[in-house]
């Protein structure tokens, strides 16, 4: 079926071509660049990098995308139910006839990106155990080796310097430049955290202390990135983070094993005060002496009483008095081993005069004469029982002889088997002309011949 054309000017147009009118006229007639108020919905992260996903209001809602070159500037991550102000452009995709806004920008309605971005990350390594008490690491008393990661040129390196010498003037120190704020810093104060501690078996450092001076919160944004805090929480070496002012708080803080609100009190936390140790070892000093002269006033007391005793001035009367017991115990002990002596002597005869009156050889000898004849008796028993079973089995072999078949053989007669079958040959119907016969005479003689004629006699009644 045809259709009829209108006779009339209008223009057919293509579906591209009208696709492209319409992105023609929003390109030229809306701003080039606007910013739209709503809350993030049907977001969908897309393995290319790039962000797909709606802003909605009350009563609509429009199709937003951000590709992965902006995404790389955004401090948060994005996320559902989040309400944000978003910058870009609006764009008609052709392909699928749909207008959609181009994101470059994303802040959140509420709170700024750092602050939202800050939370999100304390909430995720809060998560994983990253700030866990169980896992910071105990700060040696007296370090003797101190390592130091910031700016070489910034006051933080100065002011942590100063604090040490100032409280612990023996301990060394060894500075590690690293930039601390800008693109990429937060990696490599995490690599030379990592260096070092590879190292340390050499550097033998007993405390690092990673940190800044104050400054805007984008400047210290480096102090609140992952990559930094993995490294301090993997490091074997104690951290202690001095980042900023007092007021401000950075992931490494939460992260380290210990924090200092600023570079000059890392300083009174990673080391003792020396006069405080000094004044403490004098201390200890005048309370050793104290109790040293009483313990020793106390042993001179002791010795004079002990000088003063009568063993000291007759030193030998413990000897002779400790002779004479051993001389009383000597005697005790020779008493005691003649009476037990006598008296195992007096049993020993009672024991003699019984067995004389026992008469035992004559016991003995009695005993003997029985034990012979009881042996005669039995031996005369055993031999008749043998030979009464001797005559009864002689009885049966000869019974069993009797009727052995081949006992016959001994008196001239012999038996027929038909070799084939293996049968005895006992009428003419066991064997067949042609067949092989064996015919066993005495002593297990054997002789083969074969049926040439074979005669069946019946007798006849």
């Amino acid at each position: 079926m045809a259709f009829k054309m209108r006779n009339d000017n209008s223009k057919i147009f293509t579906v591209s071509q009208i696709n492209s009118l319409i992105k023609g006229v929003l390109e030229n007639n809306l701003p080039g660049r606007l910013t739209i108020r709503g809350e993030i919905t049907d977001f969908r992260p897309h393995q290319s990098g790039h962000r797909y996903f709606s802003l909605k209001d009350k009563v609509s809602k429009i199709p937003c995308v951000m590709w992965k070159s902006s995404l790389r500037r955004l401090k948060f991550e994005p996320e559902n139910g989040q309400e944000v102000l978003g910058t870009g452009f609006i764009e008609v995709y052709v392909p699928h006839g749909k207008y959609q806004f181009i994101a470059d920008r994303l802040v959140p309605a509420g709170l700024g990106d750092l602050q939202m971005a800050f939370e999100q990350m304390v909430e995720r390594l809060g998560a994983q155990g990253l700030f866990d008490q169980d896992h910071k690491k105990a700060l040696p008393t007296y370090p003797e080796r101190i390592g130091i990661l910031t700016s070489e040129s910034g006051a933080a390196v100065g002011d942590i310097k100063n604090s040490i010498h100032n409280r612990w003037p023996c301990a060394k120190l060894f500075l590690y430049p690293v930039p601390v704020q800008g693109e990429g810093a937060a990696a490599k104060i995490g690599a030379a955290i990592d260096d070092v501690n590879r190292q340390n078996k050499k550097l033998k450092l007993d405390i690092l202390i990673v940190g800044r001076g104050g400054g805007s919160r984008e400047d210290l944004w480096t102090f609140n990135e992952e990559v930094l805090a993995r490294a301090i929480f993997n490091s074997a070496i104690p951290v202690i983070s001095a980042v900023g002012h007092e007021y401000d708080t950075t992931i490494a803080d939460l992260v380290a094993d210990a924090r200092a609100s600023t570079p000059t009190k890392a300083g009174v936390i990673a080391v003792p005060d020396m006069q405080e140790i000094l004044e403490n070892l004098a201390g200890i000093k005048s309370r050793m002496v104290g109790k040293i002269e009483a313990i020793l006033e106390l042993a001179r007391q002791n010795l004079k009483t002990v000088l003063a005793s009568a063993i000291f001035k007759r030193p030998m009367l413990c000897v002779r008095n400790r002779e004479q017991q051993l001389d009383e115990f000597l005697s005790l002990l020779s008493g005691l081993i003649k009476q037990v002596q006598a008296g195992k002597y007096a049993q020993l005869h009672e024991s003699y005069k019984l067995i004389v009156s026992i008469e035992p050889h004559r016991i003995l000898g009695k005993k003997t004469v029985g034990l012979n004849n009881l042996q005669n008796r039995a031996k005369a028993a055993i031999k008749t029982v043998i030979n009464r079973h001797q005559i009864r089995l002689t009885a049966q072999m000869n019974r069993l002889a009797g009727l052995d078949p081949k006992s016959v053989l001994l008196r001239g007669y012999s038996i027929t088997t038909n070799k084939k079958t293996g049968k005895v040959v006992a009428k003419s119907e066991d064997i067949e002309i042609g067949d092989m016969m064996v015919t066993e005479l005495a002593e297990k003689n054997l002789i083969e011949s074969e049926v040439k004629i074979k005669q069946n006699k019946r007798l006849r009644r």
